[in-house]
């Protein structure tokens, strides 16, 4: 059956920024409930396993109040429940089986879904190359900037570098950061971050690169201290937004394995 013919996606709606949705009620029509307080019976249970998955329920589920026509002109407000296209699956889980439709959506609302699992961890590794990439040329930029500084010898920079994580870290020293990621000795702690982790990281480096040479400090001590601060100010501001700590986000496999396939996929397309 075409994604297009389907009573599924005729029923699909979109918001203004393009985001999709699909409205309760039209959904209880597609699935054949005559009694809506029945199919409200199969959205909660489609809540309490959206829930128990980990997600969060209302980016999935979002309630509304909505006038439909009564016939005649009159019109009346209802309760309608706006769900995402997980939402819609999780739904079609738990609604009646001996229905010939549900099957059929079910069907449906599986593969929708892995295909956007799919798109979304494809455009994940995207993110991860693109903002790694930019990490490793504002470190040799941050690294420049931390020896006009005074930060020259090796062992210096390492320890003005774990200032940075210190302070983006809630206290945890690249020691602990790779501890805590169960790391082996081997691996780089930057090379097992997702794009948000990534992204967290490229600011603060980006900012203390520049705050070192607008604020013009010199002396190890002072930039240890700038580093940290700003480290700081990323978490504190990751907090504000209601953002996961940086140390609490997951562990993900080298990145050096997406280098090497992003490296084979070029050579592939070599004449």
């Amino acid at each position: 059956m075409s994604t297009e013919m389907t009573p599924f996606e005729r029923i699909r709606r979109t918001n203004p920024a393009g985001n999709e949705f699909w409205s309760s009620r039209d959904f209880a029509t597609v699935l054949g409930y005559t009694d809506y307080r029945n199919f409200e019976a199969v959205v909660e249970k489609a809540r309490t396993a959206c829930f128990n998955s980990g997600q969060r329920v209302e980016d999935h589920f979002v309630e509304i109040n909505e006038m439909i026509e009564l016939g005649k002109g009159a019109q009346r407000q209802v309760r309608t429940v706006m769900m995402s296209r997980y939402a819609c699956y999780l739904v079609i889980q738990n609604a009646d089986p001996s229905k010939e439709i549900v099957a059929a959506g079910q069907t449906y609302f599986a593969i929708q879904t892995r295909r956007q699992e799919l798109s979304d961890a494809e455009t994940e590794e995207k993110r991860r190359l693109i903002i790694r990439a930019e990490l490793r040329a504002h470190n040799v930029q941050l690294a420049d900037a931390a020896k006009d500084a005074g930060v020259a010898k090796p062992v210096d920079y390492a320890i003005f570098q774990n200032h940075g994580y210190m302070g983006l870290y809630g206290g945890l020293g690249a020691k602990q950061i790779h501890e805590r990621k169960g790391l082996k000795k081997s691996e780089q702690i930057l090379d097992h971050m997702g794009s948000t982790e990534l992204a967290a990281n490229l600011f603060r480096a980006t900012q203390t690169e520049d705050k070192l040479r607008r604020e013009k400090i010199v002396g190890k001590e002072k930039a240890n201290r700038a580093h940290r601060e700003v480290g700081q100010k990323v978490r504190q501001t990751i907090k504000e937004l209601g953002g996961t700590m940086p140390e609490d986000l997951p562990t993900v496999d080298s990145i050096k394995k997406l280098e090497s396939k992003a490296k084979k996929g070029v050579s592939d397309k070599k004449p």
